[in-house]
């Protein structure tokens, strides 16, 4: 009976990244559309403030949520017995570290902005959020990294830490949603169109879904 409970939920939890999955190709679509069609396109080396600003939502959103959502799918939904355990370790430790030199890239980006356009830097709630989703985030890895990766630490040690890094990392993960949605609020009230506000607030949406979709496979694989 345990045996096929946990069957189930392992298959729901893997159902549930592969609505995940979609939703990432969805938003990053979306985000593509809206800095393409709308904004004018992507270039950090532009001279145009609103092409640097672009690189931000473009590498924020691609680089760093949708980045850190998949890290997180790659250790939770697949099975044990189609990938080796270590091979997802790295996995997952590898995809966080490359979304968070994008995400540490993307502040950057809106740094160079505010530079360019003299504008004010963390004045709003978006880059409090942001910039503590970041700085956290790189706490986290290199927890995760000292803990789990390097041989040093106890397997007792390792196995307490498991539920505080879980927890932390969905908690960060929704954390940076959260910043996601403040920065896309901010754009959609200076849209110059109501297509493009609707399609700012639509790709919010699917952000939205597809950090509850990665936290529900998390959750169903923890609930084993």
């Amino acid at each position: 009976m345990a045996h096929g409970i946990t069957g189930r939920h392992h298959h729901l939890a893997s159902r549930v990244g592969m609505v995940a999955h979609v939703l990432f190709l969805t938003t990053a679509v979306l985000m593509l559309v809206w800095l393409l069609h709308y904004r004018g396109g992507v270039n950090i080396q532009s001279e145009d403030p609103e092409q640097i600003f672009n690189v931000h939502p473009f590498v924020m959103s691609w680089g760093f949520i949708l980045l850190i959502g998949e890290a997180i799918l790659a250790y939770s939904t697949i099975p044990s017995h189609i990938v080796e355990h270590r091979t997802q370790k790295m996995a997952h430790m590898l995809i966080h570290l490359v979304g968070l030199i994008l995400g540490i890239f993307g502040v950057y980006a809106a740094f160079k902005y505010h530079d360019a356009a003299v504008a004010p830097d963390l004045t709003s709630l978006h880059s409090w959020l942001g910039i503590t989703a970041i700085a956290l985030f790189g706490l986290q890895w290199l927890f995760g990294f000292v803990t789990f990766w390097l041989p040093g630490a106890h397997v007792d040690t390792r196995t307490a830490a498991v539920p505080a890094h879980v927890m932390a990392g969905l908690a960060i993960f929704m954390l940076a949603v959260c910043a996601a949605q403040t920065g896309l609020v901010e754009k959609s009230a200076a849209a110059a169109s109501t297509a493009e506000m609707k399609l700012i607030n639509v790709t919010g949406i699917f952000i939205l879904l597809y950090g509850v979709a990665v936290a529900s496979a998390v959750a169903l694989r923890k609930a084993l």
